[in-house]
């Protein structure tokens, strides 16, 4: 066989070869589709025998309270910054951060010896004007004796005009010599009151009844008028401080319903009235302060803690109520809505849990998607335009439906749940918020000692 034949040789083979893997791949190509068609037919199918579960909450009628939310600052009852009122050294402290004192009680003692000594010299100065009135006094009281004998000698001519006229003058100088030491025995004894005030400031005592805190005295340490020595107030009874706009004064008033809540306090809230509103407003920030005065008993709350406080300023008009969480925003259409059901459910399923399975869920029921008109909007609920009174609302689950209708099952909930649910949301995105910059702080001291 000579070589062209054998090259025709191996085309022929080799077209066969590619013809043949052609069909091969072709075929499976073709069983692969199939098996494929038939897997996303399957998943589909059973996807579209899915029901979700959600959370549901029957709308009611009502007027939605008209609450204005601020942040808040306690603040001691009298609490006031202590500082000397004179320049001296530390030698005693007689009080710790936390100790209890009433009014007038010491707090630190400053160094007195100079101020002892002051007081000396003014007492001595003092006996010294008071020498001198004396001495002015038997002048002047000689004098006017000599003057009473001269005017009955000039009666009967025995002295002459100018003896007289020089007894008198010598006289009225004697009352002007007493006037002076009288004025200068008045101001040694207002030298000696100065220093006593000066030498009893040595002694810091308590301005008010409270507790003692910031503590800022030590032995030795030589304060001055311009160094706090503590701050003190009284903790049982406290003031909340907010800051109200001038929009916020046409219809924030006094003796307004307040609501204070904080995580440390029990139960959640304390219930109070607004006490003062400050008349004077910032020129700068065109706002003012009013305060709150709230009970303390159980000395949770300390000064300079923040607060949430809602104030109660009144009500919207009579319409439906819904839980906020019910506002669902559509995040492919942007439309902004309410998932809502017309069907009965029946509240009592939820007594029919096991403690493996303590939710019980409804049948299948149907939701539409509806738009509604925000009335009104409060801590925990809206007012709004669109839904009728006793129709079921979705308050988690919305986006598991996501389309404009949809089936699920429902775990019915009672108002109270779900404004507790609510509340503990908000609690948790708040730890979240507070939790972030601790972490990145401790990562950041992580990468600096391993670098």
């Amino acid at each position: 066989m000579n070589i062209q034949m054998q090259r025709k040789l191996i085309f022929r083979n080799s077209k066969l070869s590619s013809s043949l893997l052609f069909v091969i791949s072709f075929i499976v190509a073709m069983l692969l589709t199939a098996c494929g068609s038939d897997d996303q037919n399957g998943s589909q199918n059973e996807a579209a025998q899915i029901v979700h579960s959600v959370e549901a909450v029957q709308a009611k009628t009502g007027s939605l309270p008209l609450v204005e939310r601020l942040t808040g600052v306690v603040r001691a009852k009298n609490q006031v910054e202590i500082y000397p009122q004179i320049n001296a050294v530390v030698t005693e402290v007689y009080v710790k951060d936390g100790n209890i004192v009433k009014k007038g009680d010491p707090l630190v003692k400053l160094r007195d010896v100079e101020f002892q000594e002051q007081l000396k010299q003014a007492k001595a100065s003092h006996q010294i004007a008071l020498a001198q009135q004396k001495q002015a006094e038997a002048q002047l009281n000689r004098l006017q004796l000599e003057l009473q004998r001269s005017k009955t000698l000039a009666e009967k001519e025995l002295i002459s005009d100018s003896e007289l006229e020089e007894i008198v003058t010598r006289t009225v100088s004697a009352e002007a010599d007493l006037d002076l030491a009288i004025a200068r025995v008045v101001q040694t004894q207002a030298s000696i009151d100065e220093r006593e005030e000066t030498l009893s400031r040595t002694i810091v005592r308590a301005p008010v009844s409270g507790s003692i805190g910031n503590r800022n005295a030590e032995i030795g340490m030589r304060v001055n008028t311009n160094n706090r020595l503590f701050t003190m107030g009284e903790l049982g009874n406290l003031e909340v401080e907010v800051v109200l706009t001038d929009i916020m004064l046409n219809y924030i008033k006094t003796g307004q319903r307040t609501e204070i809540f904080a995580d440390i306090i029990p139960g959640g809230k304390i219930d109070s009235k607004l006490s003062r509103i400050s008349p004077f407003l910032n020129p700068v920030a065109h706002s003012t302060e009013a305060e709150i005065d709230v009970k303390n008993p159980e000395g949770k709350l300390n000064p300079g803690m923040f607060v949430t406080v809602d104030i109660f300023y009144g009500e919207s008009e009579q319409a439906t109520l819904i839980p906020l969480s019910a506002l669902y925003e559509n995040p492919q259409t942007g439309n902004r809505g309410v998932y809502v059901s017309s069907e009965k459910i029946n509240m009592e399923l939820k007594k029919g849990g096991s403690a493996d399975n303590p939710i019980s869920l409804t049948d299948p029921v149907q939701f539409e998607f509806r738009r509604v008109d925000i009335i009104a909007r409060g801590r925990m609920e809206v007012a709004v335009k669109g839904i009728e009174k006793d129709e079921w609302v979705i308050t988690l689950g919305q986006n598991l439906l996501g389309g404009e209708t949809g089936m699920a099952r429902v775990n019915p909930l009672n108002w109270e749940r779900v404004e507790e649910l609510q509340n503990l949301q908000s609690q948790d995105i708040l730890k979240d918020i507070m939790k972030k910059p601790k972490e990145e702080t401790e990562n950041s001291n992580q990468n600096k000692i391993s670098n």
